[in-house]
């Protein structure tokens, strides 16, 4: 087998990968083709989380027509039981004559391991074309995997001027339709949405996602909300059934109101912090530990700041619409100290841009 059909069966295994956009969180998007004598006999994604693997999908259709064959998989098989059994023996099985690797896992308990059982057993294997590709798709999972805490997003919609809204704090809408409508597909690729205490006041939002490609997702929405002033008749409490609802909140809290959000069916969680402002690094460590790999920030500028000044930020996902709004006092998208020197100011990396009717989407990695 030459490299350039490598590239293509690659390539074909990343479209299937492609397809659990969503949906295998918290663990990784992962596609794979079982190949016997330029003829694709296997194929398979990991659906979700508790599901089969990529790998074994891709076998079990293959069956016996595998022996001999060509496995091509987007990411080192895995050499652990975890909610399933390790993909390592499945392969091993098989009578694979080859097995083609993407990127190797992150995750310390596969690095290089699954690698090393498929090599020790006599299996030829290669691994690291399109590598690149992987570091892209599985971004969440790789710093979530990596760190215990989610992968985190900053997203918003602003003028040319970058303002968030105007001084008597109106927004909608900044953003033309269609980019609403791409909105809520980017909602459905993350595990959960945020947002402060002060954009649920203003705007009582339902934070669901309402894209026909998105039909039955579950978003876990997450309220900053120091001072606990959630309203008890907010929409976003008759939306339960699309998903949990995380209220956090500092000690001072008051133990009625907690309560009665509880009745409600909300999850209020206890948090260091001043009336003003909550640990932001506690919650996304607690987000961890409770599995959510990726979290879309939709608060509004002061929020995205904190988050900004303090290093927390992964991605910034911006919607740039041609309108000038102008004034002293408007929303900015970032303001806090600011930086004294140009030197100093923060450069966005991988920068990239496209345009969606009359927007600009700009998106780039801190």
């Amino acid at each position: 087998m030459n490299n350039l059909q490598d590239y293509a069966y690659l390539e074909m295994a990343y479209g299937l990968a492609e397809k659990a956009l969503g949906l295998a969180s918290p663990n990784p998007y992962v596609g794979a083709l079982v190949v016997k004598r330029d003829t694709i006999v296997g194929f398979g994604h990991h659906e979700g989380a508790g599901k089969p693997h990529a790998e074994i999908v891709a076998l079990r259709r293959a069956g016996d027509r595998a022996k001999n064959g060509t496995l091509y998989v987007t990411l080192e098989p895995c050499v652990h039981w975890g909610r399933t059994p390790p993909c390592v023996d499945a392969i091993l099985r098989a009578g694979l004559e080859r097995v083609v690797i993407s990127a190797l896992d992150d995750n310390p308990l596969v690095f290089k391991k699954g690698l090393a059982r498929l090599k020790q057993a006599g299996i030829e294997v290669s691994a690291g074309l399109l590598r690149e590709r992987n570091l892209r798709l599985n971004e969440h999972y790789i710093k979530y995997i990596t760190q215990r805490s989610p992968f985190v997003t900053l997203k918003a919609a602003l003028s040319l001027d970058g303002k968030m809204a105007t001084k008597n704090f109106d927004s909608r809408w900044i953003s033309s339709e269609s980019a609403r409508e791409y909105v809520h597909l980017l909602r459905g690729e993350h595990d959960a949405l945020m947002i402060g205490s002060g954009t649920l006041l203003k705007d009582d939002p339902r934070l669901t996602v309402r894209h026909p490609n998105w039909k039955n997702k579950k978003l876990t929405r997450i309220i900053l909300d120091p001072g606990l002033r959630f309203p008890l008749r907010s929409r976003i409490l008759s939306t339960l059934s699309r998903g949990r609802i995380l209220v956090f909140t500092n000690q001072t809290a008051s133990p009625q109101k907690k309560a009665a959000l509880e009745k409600k069916g909300a999850e209020v969680v206890i948090v260091p912090g001043t009336s003003l402002e909550l640990n932001l690094k506690k919650i996304l460590l607690w987000l961890g530990r409770q599995e959510i790999s990726s979290v879309l920030v939709e608060g509004g500028g002061s929020l995205a700041t904190s988050l900004l000044e303090k290093k927390l930020a992964d991605k910034i996902f911006l919607t740039i619409s041609p309108k000038l709004i102008g004034g002293t006092n408007a929303v900015a998208f970032y303001a806090g100290r600011g930086a004294e020197r140009l030197e100093n100011a923060l450069r966005l990396k991988r920068f990239s841009t496209f345009e969606l009717g009359e927007d600009i989407i700009a998106e780039g990695y801190l």
